[in-house]
């Protein structure tokens, strides 16, 4: 039988969880003060899952970097190979929030999406990793 020690951060208080099961079927859970605490552990015991947020290189824009996350959690175990796809990834000005930069990262069904607005900027830019200076 597997054992799991988890630390719930569904609210500020931290309990550490013990879930004691195999595969897909939980035997115990214990050191949750509250029904929420339960189903996280259970969740993250059979199903653990991350929202990923980053920053991608961004061309023609006031800043060199643009803020990203997932639409929707991500397997946790797919977290390095969505981190590949985004890291070969160079976008261009101007971007909206909540624009779907890459759709099905990494063959999750969950798309990447802009945090922020990203406005075009026109001026000589010398390279990626200098901000535009209209």
């Amino acid at each position: 039988m597997d054992q799991q020690s988890i630390i719930c951060t569904v609210c500020p208080m931290g309990c550490q969880i013990h879930v004691a099961g195999e595969a897909d079927v939980i035997q115990s859970v214990t050191g949750h003060t509250c029904p929420r605490g339960e189903a996280y552990a259970r969740a993250e015991f059979i199903h653990p899952v991350r929202t990923l947020t980053t920053t991608v290189r961004i061309m023609n824009a006031a800043e060199p970097l643009l803020a990203v996350r997932t639409e929707k959690p991500v397997p946790k175990t797919k977290l390095f190979e969505c981190m590949e796809v985004i890291q070969g990834a160079v976008f261009h000005a101007p971007v909206k929030t909540h624009q779907v930069l890459i759709e099905d990262l990494a063959g999750t069904g969950v798309n990447l999406i802009a945090c922020t607005d990203s406005t075009h900027c026109i001026c000589p830019a010398v390279s990626l990793n200098e901000p535009c200076k209209p």
